[in-house]
């Protein structure tokens, strides 16, 4: 069972695209981020996801940055690559290539276009044929928020006896769910929780880690949250849940993409714009940002 193989115990930081003024890669500036990230306290790096705005990439460009972070990450650490699209046979075809160009394991979003179609039958059969065609272990990836199909509990419990499905990134900030999803699917089954501002009630219900968007920039603070709960200090997982609450808010929730960026230009990786038809953040959503930063001690 090659996806009950990989553990996915830890913070993965879902990279973001770096682009210059002039929307191309730059991929030399990606480099550089994932060099500095490798000094984190990460499991891993999961590249061509929300993040990483992979609707807005040609399928090319999505494999460059997936060959770039899986050259440069560092031994031991997990490369995750999005294999996303809307067709089954697509994505088939883009997990072989993910994983051709470094990746350990795949995660695949659910498919959305057709969300009146999306039943629970459709959805295990998307899945089911991916894993089959896919060389790595698949994650599902349920992004509500962005596709507005929420995949069935049901569905998950399913899939997670496929022999290469190897877990599901649940991105709703919902630890009732992931309590029942995990109390339903196979015996080791991983979830990753997907907000980082629910983190510790998820590995309170048995999530093993996280995709957190925050993992970019505030990877220390949710290690030690993550440490804290694992050695039974709970006060301690507790105060350091309490501390990134408001700074996930406004760099994923509210100013999704273009907050990150900024936050990360102000703390010395390159962020740099997004592509359109995503917007910048404006002046004054900066400084709200950097003041965020300042309250949780990454900036002076």
């Amino acid at each position: 069972m090659p996806g009950a193989q990989l553990s996915l115990r830890g913070i993965y930081a879902p990279v973001p695209t770096a682009f210059g003024d002039d929307e191309t890669l730059h991929l030399d500036e990606l480099a550089q981020n994932v060099r500095r990230w490798n000094e984190e306290p990460l499991a891993g790096y999961v590249v061509g996801g929300s993040n990483g705005e992979f609707p807005l990439l040609t399928r090319e460009e999505r494999l460059e940055v997936m060959r770039v972070v899986a050259g440069e990450r560092s031994p031991g650490r997990t490369v995750i690559g999005g294999a996303s699209m809307e067709s089954t046979g697509a994505a088939a075809e883009m997990a072989v290539a993910v994983a051709e160009a470094g990746a350990d394991a795949v995660i695949v979003v659910t498919p959305w276009y057709y969300k009146g179609r999306m039943t629970a039958a459709a959805l295990v059969a998307h899945y089911a044929r991916v894993a089959d065609a896919s060389p790595v272990p698949v994650l599902v990836y349920n992004m509500p928020a962005h596709t507005g199909v929420d995949i069935p509990i049901a569905a998950v419990a399913e899939l997670s006896e496929h022999p290469n499905i190897a877990g599901i990134k649940e991105s709703l900030p919902d630890a009732v769910k992931i309590g029942r999803m995990i109390r339903q699917c196979r015996s080791g089954f991983q979830v990753l929780a997907g907000s980082a501002g629910s983190f510790l009630p998820a590995l309170a219900v048995g999530a093993v880690g996280g995709i957190l968007a925050l993992a970019n920039i505030a990877a220390r603070p949710l290690d030690r949250l993550m440490v804290a709960f694992t050695s039974g200090d709970l006060a301690a997982a507790r105060t350091a849940q309490l501390d990134l609450i408001e700074l996930n808010a406004l760099v994923t929730e509210r100013y999704s993409i273009a907050g990150l960026k900024a936050a990360m230009d102000m703390l010395g990786y390159y962020g740099g714009p997004v592509r359109q038809p995503l917007l910048g953040v404006s002046s004054a959503e900066r400084e709200e940002i950097r003041g965020a930063l300042a309250q949780v001690g990454l900036t002076s």
